[in-house]
């Protein structure tokens, strides 16, 4: 039996793929150290928890009692368990209390990684591009800063208050820990150190590895909105593994260093917001919440760039002829 299970719940785009691929790709260390990344991918950790959670629409596998199999998996582990997976962050309270019930009391303890709004808010429209979304970057703030159309997903996804206390309330204030990214310019290891501290895990447990699920340049992002237009009508199956994988996360995201950055001037309403999110998970801390950080790192701050919703053409331009590029160079050596 697992003495501890440990449940990162990552809020969208706050390190989890940085901390998951380290993990999955250094099974023989993390068990040298008595630590258990469950499954044979990360994305057998997809599929179970989203059996747990009842959130079957887009992850594709086996879901039949995949939840309970890797559960089964760390029931049967000797030492420290670790589950990764960002849609445990807005899951029900009956989805939880489904993930938490499948181990002893008291063996499970919640990791939630949290990022500034400055540097979210971007990161989470690229991510929607990528998922077959095109609106222009002005459309997404204003929907976020109403809750409306992208602002819906959004708050559920980064409403980091309102996840903390939900995971604290089943697990207790005590096992739950907020991890803060570090600013900008950190020293790149931060992150790895700050969740290992969380986590109880050895921070030489796992080697470092390449970045992968890198953020979009400028020109790349528009012509996402682009080519998301164009092939509106490709089934998700198809879209996914062509356009999200095959296209922007493989290819766009490898052309990012040859363009321009996207810039972001935080509103006042922005940081109203983070102020008000930071009182709420400083009460959570008072509350008996550890967290491995500062919350300070959650004021958002303005980062230089071209403005998403003006990117020259002849960069998107650029950015086009690469992607043809390189796709045909992979479909040539297929």
């Amino acid at each position: 039996m697992a003495d501890r299970v440990v449940l990162h719940v990552g809020l969208m785009k706050s390190g989890t793929s940085y901390v998951q691929d380290r993990m999955v790709a250094a099974p023989e260390e993390l068990a040298r150290h008595d630590v258990l990344f469950p499954g044979t991918t990360w994305r057998d950790q997809v599929v179970a928890v989203s059996d747990a959670i009842g959130v079957q629409k887009r992850a594709q596998g086996q879901f039949d009692g995949a939840w309970e199999r890797m559960a089964d998996q760390v029931r049967a582990w000797s030492g420290t368990a670790v589950i990764s997976m960002e849609f445990l962050g807005p899951a029900s309270e009956p989805g939880i209390a489904a993930v938490v019930g499948a181990f002893p009391a008291g063996t499970v303890e919640v990791v939630v990684t949290v990022r500034d709004l400055g540097r979210t808010l971007p990161a989470m429209w690229q991510e929607s591009l990528k998922n077959g979304k095109s609106w222009s970057w002005r459309e997404y703030l204003a929907g976020v800063r109403r809750g409306e159309g992208p602002g819906t997903n959004f708050w559920r996804q980064q409403d980091a208050g309102a996840v903390v206390r939900r995971w604290s309330d089943a697990v207790g204030a005590a096992r739950t820990t907020i991890v803060t990214l570090p600013p900008p310019g950190a020293a790149p290891e931060t992150l790895w150190e700050r969740f290992c501290e969380a986590a109880g895990v050895p921070v030489d447990c796992c080697p470092p590895v390449p970045a992968s699920n890198e953020s979009l340049g400028a020109a790349s992002a528009a012509l996402m909105r682009r080519v998301n237009d164009a092939v509106g009508d490709l089934p998700w199956p198809e879209y996914s593994d062509r356009v999200k994988f095959g296209l922007a996360k493989t290819v766009l995201a490898g052309h990012r260093s040859a363009e321009e950055t996207i810039g972001v001037r935080v509103p006042r309403w922005v940081r109203r917001r983070a102020a008000a999110l930071r009182a709420e998970l400083s009460r959570l801390v008072d509350a008996g919440v550890r967290v491995v950080g500062d919350l300070d790192d959650l004021t958002p701050v303005s980062v230089r760039g071209v403005d998403a919703d003006r990117v020259a053409e002849q960069a998107q331009l650029d950015a086009a002829v690469h992607a043809l590029a390189e796709l045909l160079r992979r479909d040539t050596a297929r």
